[in-house]
């Protein structure tokens, strides 16, 4: 059965949810798909889903009040005729897209990758724009039947990693070298946007006790984001320069993850959580909050998990793993052998593929 998607990404950078898409559109190009692409203008996906997109259309793009975006992505469906389009992206187009899609009479699948709740009134009336509606995990799925969704609308497809690119040994003179560390150091890293809902704070408000009780422990937060100054002046306040560093976004974590310790994500909030998708398939053992998707990850045997907003609880946490070495290397290969079988980009591809299958062969969502 062939058939054409328009995808619609509204991200500007290939990580997060940019990224499964690229991974989603090379594997339904080798299962015989063809994709169309709509994304903005000089977006870092572009140039990387080319060569698996019959065409890539950059448009202009402004947020969900940009209500021209609408008209601009129906003309697009209007001469590109796909028999379906798929929103990965909620900023400026889900609910735009999805009105889009209406008016041209082409069903409409949105993704969802965040937990955050909706009123239960505006999501009912939302998600009937949708013919379909994938969350990257159960946890997201749980939200939406809350709120009122259908559950037939509902369907989980986990977020996906490419367990290749971090299946490598650690390089650590680079490693040491290149984050200033002691040759005896152990690297706790943090792999999160420097935003609220991450939780940074809770770790530096945890980070004295680790420190005291692991001295030879540095702490990198990896990411950017609207908070850094901020946390920036808080290490600073906290006589923590040089100990908790903040390392800036980086293209290389396949080459940095085999490298640390302990992968820690102290979330109040969170879809499902990539990062540590790809930490475990480093191999690393990781430390979390109960919070949306992260359960699904994070299971007894590859790492800890405490209630969010607890620094106590994470701070014992942190410390119990790296005063037992061996407890770590064992969830760190749970953790590998998890992702390989349930978070696979096949898995992950075919998921989705289930889903355009089962609406083109019903018609539903067609107006």
């Amino acid at each position: 059965m062939s058939f054409r998607v328009l995808h619609v990404e509204t991200g500007r950078h290939l990580y997060g949810g940019a990224l499964q898409v690229r991974y989603l559109l090379e594997g339904l190009a080798a299962r015989g798909a063809a994709n169309i692409l709509v994304c903005p203008v000089d977006a870092s996906i572009a140039d990387a889903a080319r060569p698996y997109c019959e065409a890539v259309f950059e448009v202009p793009m402004a947020g969900d009040l940009d209500l021209g975006f609408a008209g601009r992505l129906r003309r697009v469906i209007r001469e590109t005729r796909p028999d379906l389009v798929h929103l990965h992206s909620r900023r400026g187009a889900d609910v735009l897209g999805g009105l889009a899609a209406r008016r041209a009479g082409v069903p409409a699948v949105l993704s969802r990758r965040v937990d955050n709740p909706e009123p239960a009134f505006w999501a009912r009336l939302k998600y009937r724009l949708f013919a379909r509606v994938v969350t990257i995990s159960e946890a997201i799925r749980q939200v939406l039947l809350a709120e009122g969704v259908p559950p037939e609308k509902v369907v989980c497809v986990p977020s996906a990693v490419d367990t290749a690119d971090y299946e490598q040994s650690c390089d650590r003179d680079w490693f040491r070298s290149t984050f200033s560390l002691a040759p005896e150091a152990r690297a706790v890293g943090v792999i999160a946007q420097l935003i609220v809902r991450k939780g940074h704070r809770h770790l530096l408000t945890a980070a004295p006790a680790i420190l005291a009780a692991c001295p030879d422990t540095r702490i990198l937060l990896f990411g950017q984001g609207p908070l850094e100054d901020e946390l920036r002046a808080r290490i600073h306040d906290m006589g923590l320069d040089g100990r908790v560093v903040l390392a800036g976004f980086r293209n290389d974590l396949p080459r940095i993850l085999p490298c640390l310790d302990l992968v820690v994500h102290p979330a109040d909030m969170e879809g499902l959580g990539v990062s540590l998708l790809q930490a475990a398939a480093a191999g690393v053992p990781l430390v979390g909050t109960r919070a949306g998707g992260l359960p699904e990850i994070i299971r007894e045997d590859n790492g800890v998990l405490v209630p969010p907003a607890d620094p106590d609880a994470l701070a014992q946490a942190v410390i119990g793993l790296l005063k037992d070495p061996e407890r770590a290397r064992r969830m760190g290969e749970a953790g590998r052998a998890l992702v390989r079988t349930r978070f696979s980009i096949d898995a992950m591809v075919e998921g989705n593929l289930g889903v355009y299958r089962e609406l083109l062969v019903s018609g539903a969502g067609r107006s």
